[in-house]
């Protein structure tokens, strides 16, 4: 299948990655769960963790690589949304190099998103089970967006069905609002 172990594996979602079908590890946390903890490093090589949001409002856009023109869009329209509603707090996560985030960010101006990395373990990959599992982007993660409120709940989440399409920025945006 790839080269991620199969007991790694828990329920695996299909998408598809230019019509042609893949996996991931498993499914997206349940709308009303606990997201899970992650440690992931910024373009700086300073770690986080989803802790450290605590009292935000969050919309986590989960792409496969920054370098990639969709994900470069995904991130500048979501810096966007950053800029109008400062009180959201936007993660931008991926597989990519801190070094590789931090040249786009610098590039086009990102200033108002946080970009994360998994350099250090594909534990996030997991634990939110994005994680390819097969295919030609095994090892990076499928495009989704979670939103989750003030107490780290998920109250929303999309796991993009073809890698190549954006996400629904306009619905996330507005459960992210919800109540503000």
């Amino acid at each position: 299948m790839s080269s991620i172990a199969k007991e790694d594996f828990k329920a695996m979602a299909k998408v598809t990655f230019k019509g042609m079908p893949v996996h991931t590890t498993g499914e997206l946390p349940k709308v009303g769960s606990q997201a899970p903890d992650f440690i992931l490093t910024d373009k700086n090589l300073q770690d986080h963790s989803l802790k450290e949001f605590l009292g935000k409002r969050k919309i986590l856009s989960i792409a496969p690589s920054i370098d990639t023109d969709v994900c470069a869009l995904s991130a500048k329209k979501f810096n966007e949304a950053a800029k109008k509603h400062p009180q959201i707090v936007i993660l931008f996560i991926s597989a990519d190099l801190p070094f590789a985030q931090k040249r786009l960010c610098t590039q086009d101006n990102l200033e108002s998103i946080f970009t994360l990395s998994m350099l250090r373990s594909k534990d996030f990959g997991l634990d939110y089970g994005v994680l390819i599992a097969d295919g030609p982007l095994a090892g990076l993660c499928a495009r989704s967006c979670l939103v989750l409120d003030e107490n780290n709940k998920v109250i929303y989440t999309e796991l993009v069905q073809e890698i190549t399409n954006e996400p629904d920025y306009q619905k996330a945006l507005d459960k992210a609002l919800l109540s503000h």
